[in-house]
């Protein structure tokens, strides 16, 4: 048997460096400027645990553009390095130095905040350039060194005239890659992915305008001056302690996060966690429409306040990926896949904790304040249904403070709603009947028929609530969900509240012969019932079952079941025995007249109903008008 070591080929590895290490080739000022934070970091910490004699000042990363040299130059005044430690750490490529430094300071360096990618990130810089210059200066008392490298594994290092403290990295733009000479792209660039680095970048200088000194005239323009523009913000809302912060403060950063979102958020989440796990972040609820896919991607995920990705799946819980803000975890790789994250028992322990952390803040808001609580449902709704629905832990918590508005504007807990119909809305199974509305206007005459039998009427009307209402119906004992045009109402009715029906059974008999001989359409099954007699004579309902089918078929939750097509239009046709028409229809002596009355009626109930649409309603007005006349 043979052992031997696999020798990887240097010449191999810039160009699969260049081609295959990131997808997208900006990545590279990212790589860089988090080098730069990591040597500024490690001398704050040295210096803080006395290690490094030197003073660590107020440093800064600095980005220059020579459009006409064709070079980008990134500068930090952090730690620099020796002719050794550039042999080790850039010359043997993907040797970690800052995991080495974590490793040898890991009592002490805990708070440290160092990013960690010293080595193939560095190596990034070769994706845009052809030839990349390091010129740095320790700040151990050692010369400075120069080091040249033109992507081939040649390299050149000696001395280096450099007297201050850190690193300079020249990079020489290559042909295809000039688009990163011009500023604006530099600035996208560095607000994208640098906004909130902790230590302050510069990139340019930018006019103030000063006050107008004493004694100035009013048409004398202000003075103005030329002052360093620093692009970063290097301590956000998010580092910082809930009980730093203020109301305001956390407005504010909302604001810097969405500059062009001009709603407030209604309110906010502080995530902080130190373990078993590392997060920090802050989460905002905004006001949110009914659809499903435009509000996502709107939370930005960072590594030690390096923006990595907003497309956050995986680490947030789907049904929270529509609300905003920031998430940040030294435990996330910054070059994250999304098979890493469905495979990280990491991240799945991240998920869990936002999911509680946002069930124990709604569950609070609810406890502390109802009323303004019952204020933000409609804005905060499609969220907490869709996350009832999809996580079984956030639907036990859910469960105590969802709510169920009422179409006169109350609210109540599941449970405070059994209470209330509990008694009054019981069907023949004595299953609880909760009836709802999904459209208040366009059922206006099903809910003023149900509130005038003393019913509760839900207002439910969001695009996923059919869902809903089935997980409710298998999780709960003994309820039922009916829309308040399905045919779930005379299965309310008591029997001491039944109406004894006006007509003998030989009249009724002679009425349903009546109605089916003008009533040919097969989608109508018909149905005499005694109710009170100002009640509608025609009601069209709709089986439940069936018309929730076909409601979860158009949200996709239904579609193609059980190798379904599309769902047959069947209809109910309720008609009022104790009517003064309907006693009129029955009594009719000529066939014309009977039709004519029978034909107004059920377009008179298909408008009510919605039904009635294109060449048939024009129809119907048309013969109405002819009526009236």
């Amino acid at each position: 048997m043979a052992t031997g070591k696999i020798n990887v080929s240097v010449e191999n590895i810039f160009p699969l460096i260049k081609k295959f290490l990131y997808s997208d080739h900006e990545i590279f000022l990212r790589e860089l400027i988090s080098n730069a934070t990591d040597a500024t970091l490690k001398l704050k910490h040295l210096t803080s645990i006395g290690e490094a004699k030197v003073e660590y000042g107020n440093p800064r990363i600095e980005v220059k553009i020579d459009k006409e040299g064709k070079k980008i130059h990134v500068i930090d005044q952090g730690i620099g390095m020796t002719e050794e430690e550039v042999k080790k750490y850039i010359n043997e490529v993907a040797f970690s130095g800052a995991e080495e430094f974590l490793d040898k300071y890991k009592d002490s360096g805990k708070d440290s905040g160092i990013i960690g990618h010293f080595g193939l990130g560095f190596y990034s810089a070769f994706m845009v350039a052809d030839k990349v210059e390091i010129i740095s200066k320790s700040f151990k008392d050692e010369p400075a060194i120069h080091w040249t490298c033109d992507g081939s594994p040649e390299f050149d290092l000696k001395k280096g005239k450099k007297k201050d403290r850190g690193t300079e990295i020249i990079l020489h733009i290559a042909e295809d890659s000039t688009e990163f000479l011009e500023d604006s792209r530099i600035d996208t660039l560095l607000n994208k992915y640098n906004k909130f680095m902790p230590v302050p970048i510069k990139f340019g200088t930018k006019t103030e305008t000063l006050p107008k000194p004493e004694g100035a005239k009013e048409e004398d323009p202000a003075p103005t001056q030329e002052v360093d523009n620093i692009i970063n913000n290097p301590n956000p809302a998010w580092t910082k302690q809930p009980a730093d912060l203020e109301n305001e403060d956390y407005k504010n950063f909302y604001r810097e996060l969405y500059p062009m979102q001009f709603e407030e958020p209604l309110f906010h989440i502080h995530l902080n966690v130190d373990y078993p796990f590392n997060l920090t972040g802050i989460l905002y609820f905004p006001r949110l429409t009914n659809d499903l896919n435009v509000q996502k991607d709107k939370i930005q995920l960072y590594q030690n306040q390096v923006f990595v990705t907003d497309n956050v799946e995986g680490i947030v819980p789907e049904f929270l990926t529509m609300l905003r803000g920031v998430i940040d975890s030294p435990d996330i790789p910054l070059n994250v896949s999304r098979s890493y994250l469905q495979a990280d028992g990491a991240v799945k322990k991240i998920s869990s904790y936002i999911t509680r952390k946002v069930a124990d803040k709604l569950s609070s808001l609810f406890k502390n304040n109802r009323e303004d609580f019952e204020k933000k449902w409609n804005d905060i709704k499609i969220v907490i249904e869709y996350g009832m629905l999809s996580e079984e832990k956030f639907f036990e918590k859910a469960d105590k403070f969802a709510l169920y508005p009422t179409v006169d504007g109350n609210y109540f807990t599941f449970e405070e709603l059994q209470e209330k119909i509990k008694g009054n809305q019981t069907d023949k199974d004595d299953k609880l009947v909760i009836l709802y509305a999904s459209d208040k206007e366009a059922q206006h005459s099903y809910i003023e028929a149900a509130k005038a039998k003393g019913f509760e009427v839900l207002l439910m009307d969001s695009p996923i609530i059919g869902h809903l209402m089935q997980k409710l119906e298998t999780s709960k004992e003994k309820i039922s969900f009916a829309r308040v045009d399905a045919d779930h109402l005379d299965n309310l009715i008591k029997k001491e509240d039944a109406q004894i029906s006006k007509l003998s059974d030989e009249e009724k008999e002679t009425l349903k012969k009546n109605l089916e001989e003008v009533i040919e359409n097969k989608s109508y099954t018909i149905q005499l019932e005694a109710m009170d007699s100002n009640a509608s004579p025609f009601i069209i309902t709709e089986p439940e079952f069936l018309r929730r089918m076909k409601e979860m078929q158009q949200t996709g939750g239904g579609g193609g079941m059980f190798g379904m097509g599309s769902m047959p239009e069947m209809y109910n046709l309720i008609v009022n025995t104790n009517h003064e028409l309907v006693g009129e229809i029955l009594n009719t002596k000529t066939a014309k007249k009977r039709e004519r009355l029978i034909n107004q009626s059920l377009d008179l109930a298909r408008l009510s109903k919605g039904l009635l649409k294109g060449e048939e309603l024009t129809n119907f007005i048309k013969r109405s008008y002819e009526m009236v006349k």
